[in-house]
């Protein structure tokens, strides 16, 4: 039998003879030109762009075309035109950054939602669109730390939706002559929905007859509302307490995507 040895300066392996057969020497020239063409591939290779998380990173405020200025704002969504409901979130700006202050479950219009500057009255579509938040009102107390000028509901508390009134989108106390009642809403009438709710500025500063009339944040019914947004009554509760006139809050309504997108407001 033939014995065969190694050395440390081989890779261990010998011939027939038992003479160790030195290892081969890197391919050193071969292994360089790799590392240099990984290097130039990464310095060629496009930035990475931002993804679709990446940008759900940035406060929704921050993607808005407008915020009305303010340094408080409500943002009510819905995925499509035609949903019915979506997400309230409301946001406070400090030191020149948006933060999330809370949300809630949001429902709209049983019509769905429309561009506001077109709506039409009577078809129980939500606009889209930014707008203030001029008073709150409510059947019931406003909520302790409620800044906000708050009406109690009375008996003879209507919201004017005669088209043909002088009054026409305005909160009356009694009913005027001109204004029918089969053509308003008498907020008694609504001890839920109206425990509680804030005036949304659609239409309310110069009325535009036939565009609509009482849209409001107020607290859910049973289902779908007539056009305006409604939240569960502890979320209501809660935007009423955080509100303050002094940060000119605003809320901004809209959808995820398309012409209507709550971005482009």
């Amino acid at each position: 039998m033939t014995h065969r040895t190694t050395h440390p300066a081989t890779d261990g392996t010998t011939t027939a003879a038992g003479s160790p057969v030195r290892a081969r020497p890197a391919a050193r020239p071969a292994a360089l030109l790799s590392a240099v063409a990984a290097v130039l591939f990464a310095l060629a290779a496009p930035a990475p762009v931002a993804t679709a998380s990446s940008v759900h990173r940035i406060p929704l405020p921050a993607l808005m075309a407008d915020t009305g200025g303010g340094d408080q704002l409500l943002t009510a969504r819905a995925p499509t035109t035609r949903a019915t409901t979506g997400t309230v979130r409301w946001w406070q700006r400090h030191n020149g950054r948006w933060r999330q202050a809370g949300s809630a479950p949001a429902r709209f219009g049983a019509g769905g939602l429309t561009e506001g500057s077109t709506r039409v009255q009577g078809t129980s579509t939500t606009p889209t669109g930014l707008y203030d938040l001029p008073f709150a009102f409510g059947t019931a107390p406003p909520p302790s730390g409620t800044a906000s000028p708050y009406r109690r509901v009375g008996a003879d508390s209507w919201w004017c939706e005669d088209n043909a009134s002088a009054s026409y989108n305005r909160w009356v106390a009694p009913l005027p002559p001109d204004c029918a009642a089969g053509e308003s809403e008498r907020l008694a009438d609504y001890p839920t929905q109206y425990a509680r709710a804030l005036v949304i500025g659609f239409n309310y500063h110069r009325p535009v007859h036939g565009r609509g009339a009482g849209i409001f944040l107020h607290v859910n019914g049973k289902g779908a509302t007539a056009g305006c947004v409604s939240v569960p009554a502890g979320a209501m509760a809660r935007i009423l307490a955080w509100v303050r006139p002094s940060a000119h809050p605003h809320v901004a309504i809209g959808t995820a995507y398309g012409p209507t997108a709550l971005t482009r407001y």
